[in-house]
């Protein structure tokens, strides 16, 4: 198709970071992406995602490190010599423009021929479905057609790099898991680059190649979904991959892995790195934690929801441990409970 990127083979973060005064918001952060990667910047909120996302845009400078575009530094230009493109969390259309003035603002900027302008407007917005909107304002338009004509103005100007900042935070779940299609497949079609930030999980391994897991201004972990999914390396990074039973406890080796104490009760685990002896912290998923009769851990059920296949629960041991859990069958509050995980889904982390 017409439609497509530059081309680069990569881009390259080496050992970036940018502080606002005392505070360090980035921390060498080192990563290349390659062409027609996608890659996802997953963190909470203050761990420097989207402080990264515009530093590599060229809106934030660098305080330490250098950004490159195969073999050309990049982190002296300003954004507009940089040619990415940004898709912003609150959309900024031109509420003025039609959608068809909005997409082809970057052209017109660009002092493109009019007759480029409209056939590449027109390639663009037939990519993400918005021909008969083409004349519509944006107050016309819905969250997921005002995101789409996001992208496609971003897209239209033909960049090596797409940056996304939490573009679907602002919309309901039934269009989030719409868009997130929308986007893969575009991204799919156009074969360019794509960093993403987001503090979704879901979001991240549904659409990346590699996930960033960041904390604190840092990369904790890089990786695939199913690698982050099934084997975080820190404790930290399994929290945020959706662990949501972190418990403190020691660990000694056992026959076909090693053994831990939880809520009073002895489980195999799987250790990570080093984890074999001595304090330790174990990861669980609820999905994980299930019910059955000769389970070792006996709790009580706190809480416990309908969650459409099955019951999202949280139980509390005699030692007062709450674990969070999930059943087939229905349970009830009051009810007591047998709880286990295989050994392999029961992560072993040495305590720091």
């Amino acid at each position: 198709m017409a439609l497509a990127s530059r081309d680069f083979r990569a881009l390259r973060l080496d050992a970036i970071g940018r502080a606002f005064g005392a505070v360090q918001a980035l921390r060498e952060v080192t990563l290349t992406v390659e062409r027609g990667e996608f890659v996802a910047l997953l963190g909470p909120s203050g761990c420097g995602k989207s402080t990264a996302l515009n530093c590599i845009a060229g809106l934030l400078a660098l305080t330490e490190g250098s950004i490159w575009l195969d073999d050309r530094r990049i982190d002296p230009l300003g954004p507009e010599d940089r040619g990415f493109a940004m898709v912003f969390q609150n959309y900024a259309l031109f509420p003025h423009m039609n959608v068809r003035r909005n997409v082809g603002f970057g052209l017109v900027s660009q002092r493109r021929p009019k007759a480029e302008i409209a056939r590449r407007v027109e390639e663009a917005l037939a990519l993400v479905r918005l021909g008969p909107q083409a004349d519509n304002l944006p107050g016309q338009l819905s969250g997921g057609q005002q995101q789409r004509v996001a992208i496609a103005r971003a897209i239209v100007v033909e960049p090596p790099l797409v940056l996304m900042d939490e573009p679907l935070s602002n919309l309901d779940a039934k269009l989030r898991l719409e868009m997130r299609a929308e986007i893969r497949r575009i991204h799919n079609l156009l074969g360019c680059a794509t960093i993403y930030v987001t503090h979704d999980q879901d979001e991240a391994l549904s659409l990346a190649d590699r996930i960033v897991v960041m904390r604190d201004g840092a990369v904790r972990q890089v990786g695939p979904p199913e690698e982050l999914y099934a084997r975080p390396a820190h404790p930290d990074v399994a929290d945020f991959m959706g662990y949501r039973n972190l418990v403190r406890t020691l660990v000694h080796p056992a026959p076909g892995g090693v053994a831990v104490t939880v809520a009073g009760a002895e489980l195999l685990g799987t250790p990570v790195a080093a984890a074999t002896n001595g304090a330790a912290i174990v990861a669980i998923r609820p999905e994980d934690l299930t019910p059955s009769a000769d389970a070792p851990i006996v709790a009580v059920v706190a809480s416990a929801e309908y969650r459409g296949r099955d019951f999202a629960g949280v139980a509390r041991a005699a030692d007062g441990t709450e674990l969070y859990f999930r059943a087939e069958t229905r349970v009830r509050p009051g009810e007591a409970i047998r709880l286990g995980a295989p050994a392999a889904r029961v992560l072993v982390y040495a305590a720091t």
